[in-house]
């Protein structure tokens, strides 16, 4: 059931705390809670884009301090990492395991990490230093892979010598599944306690595919979050019933169109999580187009979508509203009907959240997964969650004529 029942206060309100490490064993500040229309849904969609995932953590922290619990959860790529620790979890613990989660992938695979107060200082010097030690994390996950989550396969593939589909990557992704077995219950993950909806797609059909714990005779494993991130040729293919699955980003990197139309349909507040901006600098060097092309490519044009459902949505409201109008006599005519099925009533509450790129990042942001740029994409995400439900109105039932709403900090606070 939708969050009921809980003082209302805003999320900005004062508190001591900030980022993955604050508060107590939780990672939590002390915070009053909100109290939410009687949403029957409240969903949590978080798109692909590697390292970047770390933004995504800091946004569900704030919810978290806010009394939002999600009841519907929907991933691609590391959104569904992040998807599967946050369900796997219950609520009091999920911060503290998302915590253990990232601070485990962004330490090298191989050898100690930089001591801490190292790192920091070289992250936090000069623009240029900065530039040039992110650039050589982003080498060494290359080079070393990532703790607890992938490592380079040895003897790399050759082009042309052929194997098992799952082989035919430059990396294993076998310490995921450790991590993900050991840092998640999935148990707790199939009860259905909250729903589960993960992206990937089909390699040999290429169709879009979802792996749902709401839907009859699935059983939800490591292997299905495993597969909503196996982007190729880094990572290999993901058997699963016969079937082998690529990273879900590949078509479409948001969840978004998976929660709005499902039916039935139902009244929905809606956080989805972006980590790639459409807007953005036009490129005037080679490293940058690289970068931008990123951006462009697994940006999905949600608004565009959230645009369109918009318009559909109000389609829908304003055949309801003229239903009502149709006297009892006639609403048995085969056009009524029809009409009757396509309508709906239902409302919409999309508060969308965009990662903002830093001026340091190049178009190696999405390995690049130094412990001090996961700490501030963590900061980003709980700030921008902090502002947004401090947002008088935004978390309100649309009573417009569409009854579809959306809202960005970034932009509908310029």
């Amino acid at each position: 059931m939708a969050q009921r029942n809980v003082k209302e206060a805003r999320a900005g309100a004062a508190g001591e705390g900030n980022g993955p490490h604050a508060g107590a064993a939780t990672g939590t500040r002390a915070s009053k809670h909100l109290e939410l229309p009687q949403y029957e849904t409240v969903a949590l969609m978080l798109q692909g884009g590697g390292a970047l995932g770390a933004y995504q953590a800091g946004v569900y922290q704030g919810l978290h301090e806010a009394g939002v619990l999600p009841n519907w959860i929907a991933g691609i790529s590391i959104g569904a990492l992040n998807t599967a620790i946050i369900a796997g979890n219950a609520p009091e613990h999920r911060i503290e395991r998302l915590r253990e989660f990232w601070e485990t992938i962004c330490q090298p695979a191989f050898g100690p990490p930089l001591p801490p107060f190292v790192e920091h200082a070289f992250f936090n010097s000069t623009d240029a230093v900065r530039k040039a030690f992110t650039a050589m994390q982003a080498v060494g996950a290359i080079v070393d892979g990532q703790k607890g989550f992938f490592v380079p396969r040895f003897p790399p593939p050759l082009p042309t010598v052929s194997g098992p589909p799952q082989l035919a990557s430059y990396y294993d992704t076998a310490p995921l599944k450790a991590t993900l077995e050991q840092l998640c219950d999935f148990d707790r993950i199939n009860s259905g306690e909250t729903r589960v909806s993960i992206g990937a797609v089909n390699v040999g059909t290429g169709n879009f595919a979802y792996f749902d714990n709401s839907h009859p005779g699935t059983t939800l494993k490591a292997e299905h979050f495993m597969a909503s991130g196996a982007l190729p040729p880094g990572f290999g293919a993901v058997e699963i019933d016969g079937q082998y699955y690529w990273d879900g980003g590949l078509m479409s990197n948001t969840p978004l169109n998976q929660v709005a139309q499902t039916t039935p349909r139902r009244d929905t507040l809606a956080f989805q999580v972006d980590l790639w901006s459409a807007i953005g600098p036009v490129p005037d060097n080679i490293t940058d187009v690289q970068g931008r092309v990123k951006d462009i490519q697994y940006s999905s044009r949600t608004r565009m979508v959230t645009d369109m459902m918009q318009r559909t949505q109000r389609f829908r409201h304003v055949l309801r509203e003229l239903l009502d109008r149709v006297a009892p006599e006639h609403r048995d005519d085969p056009w009524c009907k029809l009409a009757e099925e396509l309508s709906c009533s239902k409302r919409y509450n999309v508060i969308h959240l965009i990662y903002r790129n830093k001026e340091y990042e190049g178009h190696y942001k999405d390995y690049q997964f130094g412990l001090s740029t996961m700490h501030e994409h963590w900061q980003s995400g709980l700030d921008d969650i902090r502002a947004s439900l401090a947002q008088p109105g935004w978390l309100d039932m649309p009573d417009n004529d569409s009854g579809f709403v959306t809202h960005d900090i970034h932009r509908d606070t310029r």
